[in-house]
Order: C-alpha cells, then structure tokens, then sequence
C-alpha cells in the first residue's frame, strides 16, 4: 500500500452508491475542536501564507467528522431502509443506531480553507494529534479535515482523464491528479435564499438533501470548469467511497465515478479550448493510467486514492445495470 493514501471507505458491496442512497447529517457537533492557541497559530499560519501566495483566498468547507453505513443485505432495489451496521472513523462513537435510508449517512460539520493550512499542513500537526487523542479521544478532533471530491472520469473509449496541476496550486502542484475539488457550503445557502458571504448551519440543516445534491453536483461542476466537459455528457456520478491523503494528516476526499459519452479526442480538444478552471492544470490531459508504471510516482494522492477504490468497487457495472434499466 503506498503510504501517501489510505482506504476510509469503500462501497464495493454496493458497486458504488447513487445520490438517493447517501444521506447527511448536519451538526454543530461535528465542528473541530478548538482554543485561543491554537486560533492564534492559525491565524499566523495563514498570515504567512498569504505572504508567499496572496492568490489564496479563504472559503467555508464541510468537515468528514464520520459516517455509518446501513447492511447491504438490509437495503432493497426500492429504496427500503436499512439499519446501521458498520462505522469506521476515528474517535466516532460506538454503539450508536441510527436508520439509514439507503447505504450511507455521512456525518458534516463546518470549517475553511485558512483552518486546513492551520492544522492539516500546520509543522505542529503530530502535536494536534496527541493533544486530539488525549484531550477527546479522537486523533482528528483539533484537525479541519475538509471533505474534498474527485472524478474517475471515463470516456466512451474505456479512458480514465488525468490532469497535470499548475505549479501555482498550493498542493501538489505539477502532479497528475483526477478532475475534483470541494463541496461548498456557500452553494448551498444561496440555493436556499441566503445572500452574499453567510453560511447558516441552520438552513443547511433543514435542507440535507441539498447538500447531498452539492455533494454530487460539485464533482460534475468540477469537471465542466477543469476539463470543459459538458454536464450533459456525463453521467451520474457513482460515490466509491473516501479516500484519505496522509501528505496532509489525513485529509478525506469523496472519490466518485463518472461515465462521459465523449471520447478521449473529444475530451482532449474540449480541454485545450479551456474551462473556467483551466489555469489549475496545465499541459495535454493522459487518458490512460498503470498503477505499477511510472505514472503511479507522478500521481498525487487524491488520484492515487480514486484509482485503488476504482480498482475496488468496479463502478462501471452498477451504471452498466442502471444504464439498462
């Protein structure tokens, strides 16, 4: 296994789950944890990232606090409810049941972009681990832990579409990586009526489904911005399960699969005309990938992480079947 990713979840027992069988759960409670301290050091970490990189700029995230998920073999074709069976997640409480409506509930809280830097890449990250560990049980509690997205995008020519990142992306940049980015809390409540910079946890809450629509939504936007790719030449996208990068303490992200209708020529002129995102990539997109070839050492982890639970899960036959239907 490369010790640059890991495996949180896999949903291989489902083939992957569709938009109607992932719930969330919205909660003040699944925020980090926090103290002057450690606010004030955020506060200087983004500072002096600033200082070297003022492109960036500072966004609301949804933060992976856990999930559970309901047995495969309690779960039936019309949508029937299945009970809690598993979690996996650190510090998560045990022995909680829940019923789950479909294969999995995700659990979310709020955080940003300046807080990841602050602890995720903060050069104090271990301590934030011990002191996460000791004080609450939980490795990951001090930590953002923003929930990122990524697409193993195929074209009709059986071709998985990698991308090359800029060198002025603040992570891994010149690495392939796979079309992706983040759910945003800020699409969210604008859907639901809130006006300019405000995140409500109490209109999201009221509204899970939606963030389950941004949760799915957001990667086929990702995809339109970073490669060009119509939305009305991509399939639904299939969630294979969550991925964790280790070159920033864990960081999940949601890996989906998703089906285009174009070709991998298609794909390749779309993107040398340029999407809204395409100062993040740079050079001709690879449509092709080995996981035991050179290309596996270009990689950075998220893209490493998608193609193990590719590997894993086989997506392509839960849309082959649905596709049938």
């Amino acid at each position: 296994m490369d010790p640059e990713v890991s495996i949180l979840l896999d949903c291989a027992q489902w083939r992957g789950l569709l938009e109607d069988q992932v719930q969330v759960e919205l909660s003040d409670r699944f925020n980090r944890q926090t103290d002057p301290l450690l606010e004030q050091h955020i506060g200087e970490v983004w500072t002096q990232r600033l200082t070297k990189e003022p492109w960036l700029f500072n966004g609301a995230k949804f933060r992976l606090h856990s999930f559970r998920l309901a047995s495969p073999e309690r779960l039936h074709c019309d949508g029937s409810d299945g009970h809690l069976c598993e979690q996996r997640r650190d510090g998560a409480a045990e022995g909680d049941h829940v019923d789950i409506n479909g294969g999995c509930l995700v659990q979310l809280g709020l955080t940003c972009y300046k807080d990841y830097l602050g602890t995720n890449w903060s050069c104090k990250v271990a301590e934030l681990r011990r002191r996460g560990q000791k004080e609450f049980g939980d490795s990951l509690a001090l930590l953002a832990q923003p929930l990122g997205v990524g697409a193993v995008l195929c074209t009709c020519d059986g071709q998985v579409v990698f991308i090359r990142r800029s060198q002025k992306v603040a992570e891994a940049g010149g690495l392939l990586d796979i079309p992706g980015g983040h759910p945003e809390p800020k699409a969210v409540c604008e859907r639901q009526g809130e006006a300019g910079e405000h995140i409500s946890m109490a209109v999201m809450q009221q509204r899970p489904d939606a963030v389950v629509s941004e949760l799915f939504s957001s990667v086929c936007a990702e995809i339109r911005d970073e490669v060009n790719v119509p939305l009305s030449c991509l399939g639904a996208p299939v969630l294979m399960g969550i991925a964790l990068n280790h070159t920033s303490a864990g960081r999940p992200s949601a890996e989906f699969y998703i089906s285009c209708s174009l070709s991998s020529d298609e794909v390749r002129k779309l993107y040398w005309e340029g999407g809204a995102e395409a100062n993040e990539s740079t050079d001709d997109p690879l449509c092709n990938f080995l996981l035991h070839s050179p290309l596996w050492s270009e990689m950075c982890p998220s893209a490493k992480g998608a193609i193990l639970l590719y590997q894993t899960v086989k997506p392509e036959r839960k849309q082959n079947h649905r596709e049938e239907k």
